[in-house]
């Protein structure tokens, strides 16, 4: 892992860029001298990591004494994408466009990217936790597709914080049975692009015992703040 730039925000906490290989990530660290929990958070569809309310959820999550970590894995953010991808993004603007169900289309473009983000993932946990100030237990948070795929085969994450705005292929609406960890889901009452009835089946078919769902009116991008301050208690309970 090579740091490429370093900042130090009002808040205390050091905002540092950083390679892995191919893999550009982005880490937050609290100014507290004490080992912090770890947090990866994920943009929901593998959109870039510097998406301004990630950003946002990172610096603020990290201000309570969290380190959160941040990657674009392959054919995420600005890294390249194949052909296919590329066709399949096309086909989608497309049929978005026209009012055609979209449903197909998203199946063939997020399960893949799943497929290829998970191990890049894994590849930057190793690094991170290998880094000083920065200990276990790990949480996750974001992009729900991911982060079954990650609960299921990742047994160092012990929380995830998961938004339900994402299309979630079939093999992980499958794979959620075998999700244990304590969950938090939130759903925004009115997404427009996220069948509310999915969102709750999802919901149901997770196999932790403990999970709570918080729904809030409203559209894909109308998460509440109070929300990212919860999910704050939510790692306390669980990571702190």
């Amino acid at each position: 892992m090579r740091f490429t730039s370093e900042q130090l925000l009002d808040s205390g906490v050091l905002e540092r860029e950083f390679t892995l290989g191919e893999i550009p990530g982005t880490l937050w660290t609290p100014g507290s001298a004490a080992p912090a929990p770890l947090i990866l958070m994920a943009h929901n569809n593998g959109l870039p990591k510097g998406q301004p309310r990630l950003v946002a959820r990172a610096r603020h999550t990290a201000s309570y004494g969290y380190a959160v970590a941040t990657i674009d894995a392959a054919g995420c953010g600005d890294r390249p994408r194949s052909a296919a991808d590329e066709r399949t993004r096309a086909e989608l603007r497309r049929a978005t466009r026209a009012g055609e169900p979209v449903d197909g289309i998203l199946e063939s473009l997020v399960g893949p990217l799943v497929e290829r983000a998970a191990p890049e993932w894994r590849t930057a946990l190793d690094a991170l936790l290998s880094l000083p100030g920065i200990d276990g237990p790990v949480g996750y948070s974001g992009w729900t597709a991911l982060g079954i795929r990650l609960a299921v085969t990742e047994p160092r994450i012990a929380a995830a914080c998961l938004f339900a705005g994402g299309h979630v292929p079939s093999a992980q609406r499958e794979e959620a049975r075998r999700v244990t960890v304590p969950l938090l889901f939130l759903l925004q009452w009115d997404d427009e692009g996220n069948p509310r009835q999915r969102a709750l089946d999802l919901f149901d078919a997770f196999g932790s015992e403990e999970r709570t769902l918080h729904a809030n009116p409203g559209g894909h991008i109308g998460t509440p703040w109070f929300e990212v301050e919860d999910g704050a208690r939510f790692y306390d309970r669980h990571l702190g």
